[in-house]
């Protein structure tokens, strides 16, 4: 009923009479005036300062609102160019206080446990160019308000925010606070959501009602005036809403749906919804589940969600089994909202209570201590089947903690079942002295600075430090939070609570230095009541201990430096008076005490006070009379101790000085400097017991029983003395400093750990207490690593020394004194036998440790990257100790080194792996992952972890967004199933194989950074350290707890096994083992199995391939038909497919091992005549499942288009009279591979550019051009004697298969046009005889067919079971060649049996010792040698007689794709951009040596690094010179001999985007996609100098136009628009940048310079134009008429002064995508610019309309400025001619497509028109003609005339076509 005076709404402002400010108060400037658009008074708050002008409510903070209404509506208006701040408290269900904080002084959104901050973006008038600008921009709005900034209804969800964010209840709204600068109408809240936007009428029609929206109250209501809309007069806010600009990120105003945007409470009415979260919030939330590829499915009867509501959930990988009827209670309908953001998405279970809970990952415990969440109903993984997480849930359990104390020793108190408590940094915990176990309260955010118990232990009071101190106040015996609240107070140094619990009192001191005394009343915290302040005061004295009496609630005592003072509370204040101390009046004072014994005679107040001092003086004060009774002073013993030196204090005077004092009713505790905890009778007689530290003691304390004592050191430990038995033990040590790293010795399980107090130490794991301890008193600690097998650990510090200790002998073994700086990386080898050390100057060393001394081996000055900040773990090693890894010699690098040798192997610039980031990425940490994975993760500086193959450097895949900050530390299990990542102060477990759809759990409890993290070696528990040392009990599925299989799977190959796989691969046989492939299905649940599955018989995919023992002693080749006839079908089991490829599976003869012999394939030879007949698509699914693509660069892959050639030519030109001649093709296809010819002997020379064969006369530079492909030319093949050449390209649109086109090179001319693959062709090769031709299909074509080179008939087809990369036919054995595929050489034997040919095959695998590897290129030599490259950088010999691999070597750090042999030379080209050339003289003599041969005699002469991965190559016959093509789309000239490399042919990387000419036609400028722009000689089409912006696209060009008096000198300068919205000027002459603009915020779409040059024109992809100078690169002016629509063209032109009717010089136009052109006449110099008309164009709807839609395309005609030319998507395919000065179209072209691209000549009336279908029109207006014009692979996105009219450049993608202007 309490609720019942707030409904249906509260007006807040009302009902508090806020113009009367008894119940709320003001501060600064507050003032009130009449508010014109409102009508109405309305509050005005301004002054520079918020938070010294404001309005609040209540009138202090001590007291409450109490409104629990959902919803807060706040009715304010920005101050225009004002920044202003709006404070909420609100209070949780469990008594704590969270603030709510929104400004537009905020740039991002913050949060902690009890402060929210979110940016405020501040809305515009409507139709504004900042309401434009805002539809685009993110965070560039977030600031001062706009000048027309509009009245806003912000509405607030109080109870879904703190849901969301916090994962609390909400209770109550406590306070508001309103600070400048802004003016208020009022404040409402209510449990009702309100739409200002709808009446009575409309909400009973529509039924919104039924769906919890309310019209907006009168009283509520801003006035609107007839015939206008409420939302196009004022903003309407909801938070948090479903806008799609960043719903949780800034509070903004968005899309309103009101039918359909609401989070209701009832489950029937409610539709599930979708939300968004910002990166911060998901690194709070850790059981959420993301949302990464929403897909709408058909909406389902609403009655399903009558218990619970459902909620849709989507995968981003297919999930394991989805019972039938399970699947349509997941149907629901996704609300409207973008479903695009980066930000994932979470599920939000509502309950019928309202409430919304997000479930968090908590600290564990053996007794788990936590406030509970109501409400909260457990989801079952059974029902949920779609609902994927890492299970089991928590995966870690807080086990235990080896700390103390983090901000203060002085804290540790009893418990009343014995226990003990003490603070360690954040945490509290409970330790039982008898079992030792520990329980943790978590709460905190930083580190504990006071404890407190009341008088019968049941309530525990615990103080935060820090400048925002709070208190929590728990239900000890529980473990439950009660309360938190604010103190008011910039630190704590003391608690202290009444016997009866009901006040506590607390000290420290304010933001001034100032000593507080606060006195609180906690009587009605056990029900649910709040915490209310009673009294607080201000002190100058110091104060160092506070208690409240006993016997009093009301009085407290303090002492401190030179005084003790007696306070009391009485009538709200709270006052004090000093105790007379006389002649001890200058005494320091530490403790007090209560005398705790009590006669029935004496009065309460009749008690004597223990006062001590650190002189030794304890004062016995009359309370009752406020005087000192009194006084003693505690002396040294004078007699020596038999066994020991008496200890002398630390004091310099005679007293024991004393830190603390305890009394119970026979004896008195203390404890002292000297490090003494001493027993007293309570006359201070004698010492009747004493306990000695090596510390001073800093507390003591008598537990409740009388019987034990606890006290605390200032050296960080607990421990606890029994009278009775005279028995003292330790409870705790640790550290007084950061923990900085720790290395685990698995055998005695201990632990070592070094910090910044100097100190190492080693602990047992599993008892916590300390083992050893070393201390080193002038330098510290950094790093640490256990030996493997002995029991020995190396130490490196911050001086460089390592040394190395033995903990069986406790004395230094060695000390290494190579490095000059701090230790970063220290790690020993697997196996024990070397040890590595790197410090911070970038030192690297190797240390020999099999030896009994270890001794140096290596040292390698400048390759380590020179920051201490990658310690601790600047190194790793490999599992296996072949590999050693770390971060440089630069931030950006990773270096991979032979781990016995600290040679170099690899080196990864992780900075250039992500090719969307702006800016570069380093790398941070790194660790090995176990064997047999060879992955190794790096994370870097943008919170990324990248996991990265070892060998080859390949990023395999990326975990973006680990943690808010780069991660500290990076570990792997064991078994390689989990990671675990530090940052933030948080600890995260992610499943590796990335399978669920939240892969990642989240742990709290560090106050500081963590250092390090690890598993421990069995994987039973993990270790973090930091400001402590957390021990975890790890509850997830370990690898002996799961089957091989399903660890294979998951993790090593990263997929899954679905039921359609499985029943591929199972046989009827097999049938009995289903149950155990349901098993491999269901193995990303990750639940413990309950009996071990049975091992599982999976047929091999392709059956292809058999062990043949019978062979060892027969002929390497073998035909088909012998082989059959020896296996008759009765004895063995055969499959075969139609390409009559088979496999014989023979069953097993005896239990005795079997001699390996290499694998023999028969494929079928079939004739000539049945070729094309038999060759067919694989039908069965073993040969489906292996269509994958290899993963090597080395097999062709075309490039993916989106457009299709024509179907015919319309209208091609006549011979003899085409108006255009194809002159020259800028541009070579990197894409391809082999496709670059070039005979040393003739100097023939051809490429191919796209579809184009370019052949090419290198000293000239005449290029000839053959066009005849339909599509990208993926290969080629020239004959030996140089007069056929072989082009290859794939299937066009026309076409069912691929093209071979055979040339004759001399008369350039097609001589015949070969169709067979069906796909891509691979590769080809000509016979040495130039007799047959080979050609290879691609992984999905998998054929190799055989080509009579004389006829150029088929002679033979043979289907392969698996892709192969590339052929070659030998030198020297006719009929004989060798193909390379994965893992194997074939060697194939061709024989002649009359008309038809037939095959015999030889497959050997490569040596065992290579290890799995896809062998990607091959090259015979002429000495019956044949060398082939591997995917992991060998090279392998191999006899061509005996066909064997006789030796290997390491060639490259990555794939090697292009190897080149003649004599005793060889050259490697691979992906890692280099080209190497090789001695190989001595491999023939190795030959005999046979698998014995080493790689020693094969030496490297010379390298060369190029600007890509290696495509192409042909040498000389001396390989003294060659030509090498690359990615990067350049042909290379080598000259070994000179050591040089030479551009020959170089182009554009990805699309071009824009040419443009100079004024004089001397150079022409194109830019593209790889952010290029790139400046060429029209004469020679030369590159004449390039500006390269990294990590942008350039989108638009303009050559800036002659001067306006010419000089003789052309214009010299480049103006480039680029992806991020800037616009750059580059100077040519002085090859720099000149300016760089920045006028638009999203990618410029068209930039133009006007007539004079004088200003630029800009338009981008919102739509919005911009005027600019490019003198002084400052925006002048915005034009939004196209907003929300790209721009495609802008246009300039002069103007005669007298035409059109308008005064300016200028005559320019726009054209946007939404198909709008604009014409304007601008006068610059007189700031005009008038628009004079606009044209818009109609366009056609249906199904018929093309994605995507083509661009609109307008110009001035050259011969007539009055007329303007426009294509674009409309009613018709058409060219419109339209007229200025008639206002109307006055001619139509029509054409048969819609055109992509446009250009006018300058020179005659003619047009080009580029068409997406890869074609080219040439229109004459004079002449009425058309001609059409092929040659590009793509669409013709770009046409443009020089000049002078004579040239015609087109540019497709990536070509660029130079065609001449034949005079008509």
């Amino acid at each position: 009923m309490a609720k019942v005076w707030q409904h249906p709404y509260l007006n807040i402002f009302k009902h508090f009479k806020v113009e009367e400010w008894k119940r709320s108060t003001k501060d600064g400037d507050v003032t009130t005036f009449m508010d014109k658009t409102l009508r109405g008074t309305v509050y005005r708050i301004s002054g520079s300062v918020p938070a010294s002008n404001y309005l609040q409510l209540p009138k202090t903070s001590t007291q409450s609102l109490g409104l629990t209404g959902r919803y807060l509506y706040i009715l304010f208006k920005p101050m225009p160019t004002k920044y202003f701040v709006v404070h909420l408290d609100v209070a949780t269900e469990d008594s704590q206080v969270v603030r709510i904080s929104f400004s537009n002084l905020f740039k991002e959104f913050k949060s902690t446990a009890t402060w929210l901050q979110f940016p405020f973006i501040c809305g515009a008038a409507k139709g504004s160019v900042h309401e434009s600008t805002a539809k685009a921009s993110k965070r560039d709005l977030v600031g001062l308000a706009p000048t027309n900034v509009r009245w806003t209804c912000l509405v607030l969800d109080l109870r879904y925010i703190l849901s969301l964010y916090l994962n609390r209840s909400y209770s109550h709204l406590k306070s508001v606070k309103l600070c400048s600068n802004l003016l208020v109408k009022n404040l409402f809240t209510s449990d009702l959501l309100f739409d200002p936007g709808l009446n009575y009428f409309e909400a009973q029609r529509s039924k919104v009602a039924l769906r919890g929206i309310s019209p907006m109250p009168r009283e509520m209501a801003f006035p609107v005036p007839k015939g206008e809309e409420w939302h196009d007069l004022y903003d309407y806010i909801r938070f948090p809403s479903d806008g799609t600009k960043m719903p949780f990120d800034s509070i903004q105003k968005g899309a309103l749906d009101t039918a359909g945007a609401l989070v209701q409470d009832d489950p029937v009415a409610q539709i599930p919804k979708e939300v968004t979260l910002s990166k911060p919030v998901r690194d709070r939330v850790s059981l959420i589940q993301q949302i990464t590829s929403p897909k709408e499915v058909p909406r389902q009867s609403l009655l399903l969600t009558k218990t619970i509501p459902r909620v849709h959930l989507t995968t981003s990988e297919p999930l394991s089994r989805v019972h039938p009827e399970d699947q349509t209670c997941w149907r629901e309908d996704l609300q409207d909202g973008d479903d695009s953001g980066d930000d994932g998405g979470i599920h939000v279970y509502a309950h019928k209570n309202g409430d919304v809970t997000v479930h968090t990952v908590r600290v564990d415990s053996d007794q788990n201590v936590y406030p509970e969440v109501t409400g909260a109903n457990v989801i079952s993984t059974k029902k949920s089947a779609r609902c994927t997480k890492l299970l089991p849930d928590p995966i870690l359990k807080l086990k235990r903690i080896i700390g103390f104390g983090g901000c203060s020793t002085r804290w540790a108190l009893w418990a009343a079942d014995g226990a003990v408590v003490y603070p360690c940094h954040a945490l509290i915990v409970a330790v039982d002295l008898d079992t030792g176990n520990q329980r943790f309260f978590a709460g905190h955010t930083d580190k504990v600075a006071a404890l407190a118990f009341s008088g019968n232990r049941a309530l525990l009071a615990s103080a935060q430090a820090g400048q925002l101190s709070v208190v929590r106040l728990w239900d000890f015996p529980a473990g439950k939070g009660l309360s938190m609240f604010k103190t008011g107070m910039h630190s704590v140094s003391c608690l202290s609570f009444s016997y009866n619990g009901n006040v506590l009192c607390g000290t420290g001191k304010d933001k001034h230095g100032k000593t507080v005394v606060i006195v609180w009343n906690t009587a009605k915290v056990g029900h649910g009541g709040e915490v209310v302040m009673l009294a607080k005061a201000h002190t100058d004295v110091d104060i160092q201990t506070l208690k409240i009496a006993f016997f009093d609630d009301t009085r407290m005592v303090s002492c401190g430096r030179d005084n003790v003072r007696l306070w009391r509370v009485r009538s709200g204040a709270l006052r004090s008076c000093p105790v007379n101390l006389g002649e001890y009046r200058s005494l320091e004072f530490t403790d007090l005490a209560f005398e705790a014994s009590h006669c029935p005679e004496r009065e309460l107040e009749d008690r004597t006070l223990f006062v001590c001092s650190s002189s030794g003086h304890v004062l016995e004060i009359d309370y009752k009379n406020v005087a000192v009774s009194n006084a003693r002073r505690l002396l040294p013993s004078e007699v020596q101790h038999s066994h020991r030196r008496e200890k002398q204090t630390f004091n310099s005077g005679p007293g024991i000085a004393l830190n603390s004092i305890c009394l119970s009713s026979s004896f008195c505790a203390t404890a002292s400097e000297d490090g003494y905890v001493r027993l007293w009778p309570l006359d201070f007689s004698e010492v009747f017991l004493e306990a000695e530290h090596n510390n001073p003691v800093s507390s003591v304390l008598i537990s409740p029983d009388n019987l034990k004592v606890l006290c605390t050191t200032a050296s960080g430990s607990v421990g606890c003395l029994d009278i009775q038995s005279r028995d003292y033990s330790t409870v705790m040590r640790s550290h007084m400093g950061s923990v900085l790293a720790f290395s685990v010795e698995g055998f005695q399980k201990q632990l070592v750990t070094v910090s910044q107090d100097n100190t190492i130490r080693v602990w047992n794991f599993e008892s916590m207490q300390q083992l050893y301890e070393f201390t080193a008193s002038d330098e510290m600690p950094r790093t640490v690593a256990f030996h493997p097998s002995q029991q020995i650990f190396a130490c490196g510090f911050d001086t460089g020394v390592v040394r190395t200790i033995s903990l069986a002998a406790s004395k230094l073994l060695e000390e290494h004194k190579q490095h000059h700086d701090s230790i970063t990386g220290l790690i020993f080898s697997p196996d024990g036998n070397f040890m590595y050390s790197c410090c911070a100057r970038g030192t690297l060393a190797l240390y020999n440790c099999a030896v009994q001394k270890s001794h140096i081996v290596r040292v390698l000055a400048n390759v380590v990257v020179q920051d201490a900040d990658h310690g601790p773990d600047a190194l790793s090693i490999s599992a296996d100790g072949h590999l050693l890894a770390f971060v440089g010699p630069s931030e950006y690098i990773v270096t991979l080194m032979d781990a016995r040798s600290l040679d170099e192997l690899l080196r990864i610039n992780v900075g250039i792996l992500d090719l969307d980031s702006t800016s570069l990425d380093t790398a941070m940490r790194l660790c090995f992952a176990p064997f047999p994975l060879n992955h190794l993760l790096v994370s870097t500086s943008s919170s990324k972890v990248l996991v990265l193959d070892s060998k080859s450097g390949r990023l395999i895949r990326t975990i973006s967004q680990a943690h808010k900050q780069p991660c500290s530390s990076l570990a792997l299990s064991p078994d390689a199933r989990y990671l675990l990542t530090t940052g933030d102060r948080v600890l995260k477990v992610w499943d590796f194989g990335m399978r669920f759809d939240v892969n990642s759990q989240v742990f709290i409890g560090h106050s500081e950074p963590i250092q390090q993290v690890k598993f421990s070696p069995n994987q039973q528990l993990v270790i973090s350290v930091g400001d402590a040392i957390f021990l975890w009990d790890f509850l997830g599925v370990r690898a002996e707890e799961t089957s091989k299989d399903e660890i294979h799977s998951s993790i090593i190959e990263d997929s899954r096994i679905h039921s359609s796989a499985i029943e591929a691969f199972s046989s009827p046989e097999d049938e009995a083992d289903q149950e155990n492939f349901e098993d491999l299905k269901d193995g990303a649940n990750d639940v413990p199995r309950q009996q071990a599955p049975l091992p599982t018989r999976v047929s091999p995919t392709c059956l292809d391939l058999s062990s043949i023992q019978r062979m060892a002693h027969e002929d390497t080749f073998s035909d088909l038909e012998a082989e059959e006839e020896l296996h008759p079908k009765s004895q063995s089991r055969e499959s075969g497919n139609r390409d009559g490829v088979r496999a014989v599976k023979e069953p097993v003869q005896s239990e005795e091992p079997r001699v390996m012999e290499p694998e023999v394939i028969w494929p079928s030879s079939q004739p000539c005549r049945r070729a094309a007949d038999e060759f067919r698509k694989p039908t069965n699914g073993s040969e489906t499942q292996s269509n994958a693509r290899p993963d090597c660069y080395r097999h062709f892959n075309p490039r993916f288009k989106t457009s299709a050639p024509p179907k015919a030519f319309f209208a091609s030109p006549p011979a003899g009279n085409e108006g255009l001649k194809l002159r020259t093709v800028i541009g070579y296809n990197g894409n391809g591979r082999g496709n670059m010819v070039w005979n040393p002997d003739t100097g023939f020379f051809a490429y191919s550019c796209g579809c184009l064969l370019i052949v090419e006369d290198l000293h000239s530079g005449f290029q000839q051009h053959w066009l005849g492909h339909p599509e990208e030319i993926s290969t080629l093949a020239v004959s030996h004697d140089a007069q056929v050449l072989a082009s290859a390209s794939g299937q066009g649109y026309r076409y069912s298969r691929c093209q071979i086109r055979i040339w004759n090179i001399s008369s350039g001319t097609c001589q015949k046009v070969l169709s067979h693959h069906e796909t891509q062709v691979q590769a080809m090769a000509y016979s040495r005889d130039d007799g047959l031709l080979a050609t290879l299909g691609d992984y999905a074509d998998r054929t190799i067919a055989l080509w009579n080179a004389q006829t150029y008939e088929l002679m033979s087809s043979t289907r392969l079971s698996e892709p192969v990369h590339e052929v070659a036919f030998s030198p020297l054995a006719v009929g004989h060649l060798a193909c390379v595929g994965w893992g194997a050489m074939t060697f194939w034997l061709t024989e002649q049996q009359g008309a038809e040919i037939s095959l015999k095959v030889h497959r050997v695998p490569v040596p065992n010792a290579i290890g799995p590897v896809e062998l990607t290129s091959l090259c015979y030599s002429s000495d019956c040698l044949l060398y082939s490259g591997t995917s992991t950088g060998q090279i392998c010999a191999w006899d061509a007689e005996t066909n064997h691999c006789f030796m290997t070597w390491e060639a490259d750090e990555g794939e090697i794709g292009v190897i080149q042999c003649h004599g005793n030379r060889l050259v490697s080209g691979s992906n890692t951009k280099r080209v190497r050339l090789w001695s190989v003289a001595a491999v023939q003599e190795l030959r005999a040596q046979g698998s014995s041969a080493r790689s020693s005699s094969v030496l490297l002469e010379q390298e060369m690094t190029l600007d890509g991965t290696i495509v192409s190559a042909t040498f000389d016959h001396c390989m003294d010179m060659g030509i090498v093509g690359t990615t990067a789309g350049t042909l290379w000239y080598i000259n070994w001999a000179d050591n040089t490399s030479i551009r020959l042919i170089s182009g554009h990387k990805n699309k071009v985007n824009e040419v443009a000419f100079s004024p004089e036609e001397s150079h022409c400028a194109t830019c593209g996609d790889d952010g290029s722009v790139r400046v060429w000689s029209l004469a020679s089409m030369e590159l004449v100098v390039q500006f390269q912006v990294l990590n942008q696209s350039c989108l638009c060009l303009a050559w800036g136009p002659p001067p306006v008096f010419p000089s003789g000198a052309e214009s010299q300068q480049i103006m480039a628009g680029y992806s991020d919205g800037t616009i750059r000027v580059f100077s040519i002459s002085r090859t720099e940048m000149e300016l760089k603009m920045h006028p638009h915020s999203v990618a410029v779409m068209a930039l133009q310079y006007s007539v004079d040059g004088e200003i630029i024109l800009s338009g981008d992809k919102d739509g919005l134009i911009a005027v600019s100078s490019p003198r002084t690169g400052m925006t002048i002016r915005i034009l939004a008429d196209h907003r929300s629509a790209p721009i495609n063209v802008i246009h300039c032109t002069r103007k005669q002064h007298t035409e059109l009717g308008v005064e300016g010089g200028d005559l320019w136009l726009a054209a946007s995508a939404d198909r709008r052109v604009s014409v304007w006449v601008s006068d610059w110099l007189k700031d005009r610019c008038e628009l004079i008309d606009w044209l818009s164009f109609p366009a056609p709807t249906g199904p018929e309309v093309p994605n995507p839609l083509p661009p609109s395309l307008a110009a001035f005609c050259p011969w007539d400025k009055s007329t303007i030319v426009y294509m674009g998507f409309g009613l018709q395919k058409e060219v419109l001619f339209y007229s200025l000065l008639q206002k109307q179209v006055v001619e139509k072209v029509p054409l048969p497509y819609f055109a992509t691209s446009l250009s006018l000549s300058p020179a005659a009336c003619v047009l080009a028109v580029g068409f997406n279908e890869h074609l080219l029109r040439l229109i004459d207006r004079t002449a009425k003609t058309e001609q059409d014009y092929a040659g590009h692979d793509d669409a013709v996105g770009l046409c443009r005339f020089t000049p002078s009219g004579r040239r015609l450049f087109t540019a497709s993608y990536n070509e660029i076509l130079v065609w001449e202007v034949q005079s008509t």
